[in-house]
């Protein structure tokens, strides 16, 4: 049943990291891969969010939580993408480009990431030990 649930929401991840990709293409924006940088904020942000929603406020089964996180949000996530772009900016010598793209992937990446997870508790902080259930 997990494969299946992790197939689908997998091929339903994909198909929305297309469509972004659309919407924002990589020289809309004078070479700088928007799309890209979306994604992968919108994904630490629900990623976070999914996992400490479905656990502490409500519960799903192991089995749709794997399949949700693993399938939908880690299809519709890129990193390898990110690490592409970076390293052509890098040998386009497009400097300050590579070194901005990647501190907003990584600082941007946690602040939703903390973002998601403090909206799926109401702001209240996940206390030690309840991180372990995620």
């Amino acid at each position: 049943m997990i494969y299946w649930v992790i197939g689908i929401a997998g091929m339903i991840g994909a198909l929305l990291r297309y469509v972004v990709g659309i919407l924002f293409p990589a020289g809309w924006f004078w070479g700088f891969p928007l799309g890209t940088l979306f994604v992968n904020w919108i994904g630490c942000f629900l990623l976070s969010w999914l996992m400490i929603w479905s656990v502490q406020v409500f519960p799903l089964p192991s089995w749709l939580r794997t399949g949700l996180g693993t399938g939908l949000v880690g299809s519709f996530t890129t990193f390898s993408t990110f690490s592409v772009e970076a390293v052509r900016m890098i040998y386009s010598g497009l400097w300050r480009m590579a070194l901005l793209y990647v501190f907003l992937s990584l600082w941007g990446g946690l602040f939703f990431a903390w973002i998601g997870s403090r909206l799926s508790t109401g702001g209240k902080n996940i206390e030690p030990g309840e991180a372990d259930l995620l």
